[in-house]
Parts: structure tokens; C-alpha cells; sequence
């Protein structure tokens, strides 16, 4: 476990891992984002605020998603504390950028679809913010073979998982996972005749599938039926997307969407 630069490399600066793989994350994900804008030729200045309003409600809705899980009230940590410092959720942080730009969308009276410019930089995003968790978190369960990762005492003691024992690579698999989605929307998708907007879809619902699997050998807590907290959502919100997906096939959105960027203006910022 490398909980800060330093202790990856010697002239690394002593800064947090995690955050600075985030920062990282956030800036290459604004670099993919601006691509992707101008190359739809979307010009509308209040796209700004769809931006600032993702930002706000992912970093907000990443800390709540993890308050309150406990039944006995005293071991849940205040609501500012949680803000503040307490733990993170991937999945929380998902709906909490999509609820923040929805509300940005309705203050400053957007009526476009946004989800194709957010698509392929989430992507990219949630690979490079992946490789944070896996220099500094538990990495999973026991695989039963020779070819997980490998934790001494000291790292065990640390993230809460057994020494000596190797363990499934579950971060491994998420960054694998997130690079192929952003190539596939990157070289593919994005040029594919798709709905406005569509893109952010058949992403969040192919991370959802991918999400509930790895769970399996991510070593969370058991909530309930032998589900772990991300598995009891993703079993309500799977079968919301898939049902979406069917109805915009039924439509025929993956086949005749919306025009190709050379033709586009504000009209698709998707």
C-alpha cells in the first residue's frame, strides 16, 4: 500500500495518493471533455455550469452515499463530519454528477442533452481514479491462487485484509474495464449515428453489469442475501437501464440517431 507519492518513490512529493490520482483524473477527464466539445462544435457558454454542477453533486452525493450504514446511529459519523471526511463511493459519486447537472440544467434553463460530452471523459476518469484506490485500498478477496496480490502485515493491517494471502485484483479489473470503455466510445461510439446523449447510457449501464460482478471478489461488506450495499442498488438500478436500453432499440436510437458532428451545433450537446 503506498498511502502517500512518497512512499512510491523516494522523490515523490509527500502528497496523498488517492487525491492526487483524482486530481489527475479530473484534469484528464476536462482535456477529453474540451476534445469532445469542440469537436461537436457546442458553443453555448452555459455549459460551464453543467460542469461546475456534475463537480459539486458527485463530490457531495460521493460522501452520503456512504453515510448512515450503520444501524446503530452512534457509529455513523455526523452529517459534516461525513462531508468532510468520510468515505467515498464510486457509485454515489455517478448519480450525484448526474442529479448535479441535471439541476444546473434547470437553473440556467438548458435544454440540450449532455451525456455525450461526459461519457468518454467518465470513462477516462474513473481509470485513472482507479488506480488510486489500487496503490491505497483493500484489494479483494482471496482468488485461491498464486497470482493476486500479495499484502505484508504491515499493508494488511492497514486496509483491513489478510497478509500473505494473494488476493483478487478487483481495482485491476475496474481500470481494465474503464480503458476499454473509453476506447470503444472514443474510436467507436462517438461516431456511431446514436440518440443524443445516448453514449453516458450505454456506458453507465455496461459499468453497472461489469460493477455488480466485481463485487464478488472486492471484499465489501455483506448487507443483505449475500449482496453487498453497491450490489442492492445496482439490483434496483440494472434492470432500469436495461429496460431503458430496449425501449431506445425498440425506437431505433442506435441506428438513427442524432447527425454527425460536422452538422452539429447546440443541438446535440447530447
Amino acid at each position: 500500500m503506498f498511502p502517500l507519492l512518497e512512499d512510491l518513490a523516494p522523490w515523490l512529493p509527500p502528497w496523498d495518493t488517492h487525491s492526487t490520482l483524482v486530481m489527475i483524473a479530473l484534469v484528464a477527464a476536462g482535456i477529453v471533455f474540451l476534445i469532445e466539445k469542440r469537436r461537436r462544435r457546442v458553443d453555448d457558454p452555459q455549459i460551464v455550469y453543467l460542469v461546475l454542477g456534475a463537480l459539486v453533486g458527485a463530490a457531495i452525493f460521493s460522501r452520503l452515499g456512504t453515510w448512515a450504514q450503520h444501524l446503530d446511529p452512534s457509529q455513523n459519523l455526523s452529517l459534516v463530519d461525513q462531508l468532510a471526511r468520510g468515505n467515498a463511493s464510486m457509485l454515489s459519486a455517478l448519480v450525484g454528477a448526474w442529479a448535479g447537472v441535471h439541476v444546473a440544467k434547470r437553473i440556467v434553463r438548458y435544454p440540450h442533452r449532455s451525456g455525450d460530452l461526459f461519457a468518454p471523459a467518465v470513462a477516462l476518469a474513473l481509470a485513472i481514479g482507479r488506480i488510486g484506490c489500487l496503490l491505497t485500498e483493500k484489494p479483494g478477496t482471496p482468488t485461491g491462487g498464486d497470482w493476486g496480490i500479495v499484502l505484508d502485515p504491515a499493508a494488511a493491517a492497514r486496509v483491513g485484509a489478510p497478509a500473505g494471502v494473494p488476493l483478487h485484483p478487483s481495482f485491476v479489473y475496474e481500470i481494465a474495464f474503464h480503458v476499454v470503455a473509453f476506447c470503444v466510445l472514443w474510436f467507436w461510439l462517438r461516431h456511431r449515428p446514436i440518440a443524443a446523449g445516448e453514449t453516458l447510457t450505454l456506458f453507465i449501464a455496461a459499468y453497472a453489469i461489469f460493477r455488480f460482478g466485481v463485487e464478488f471478489v472486492r471484499g465489501n461488506d455483506v448487507a443483505w442475501a449475500g449482496l453487498t450495499r453497491p450490489q442492492l442498488f445496482l439490483a434496483v438500478s440494472i434492470p432500469l437501464l436495461i429496460a431503458r436500453l430496449v425501449w431506445m432499440a425498440r425506437r431505433g436510437d442506435f441506428t438513427s440517431g442524432s447527425p454527425r458532428p460536422e452538422r452539429l451545433t447546440d443541438a446535440t450537446a447530447a
